[in-house]
């Protein structure tokens, strides 16, 4: 499971990076900033369930 969301955050910085610097395309942005938070939240819920 942590390959997987290591791939998902890397995934999503990458979206970022590019819809920055191709400004003309803001659905890279939206995308990667939904796959990182998508990333943060399955980290957390994740994470809680070890811990339990």
């Amino acid at each position: 499971m942590r390959a997987l969301l290591t791939t998902l955050a890397v995934f999503a910085v990458v979206l970022i990076l590019l819809g920055l610097f191709l400004k003309a395309v803001k659905w890279l942005l939206i995308i990667g900033v939904l796959a990182l938070a998508a990333t943060i939240v399955l980290g957390v819920v994740k994470g809680r369930r070890t811990l339990r």
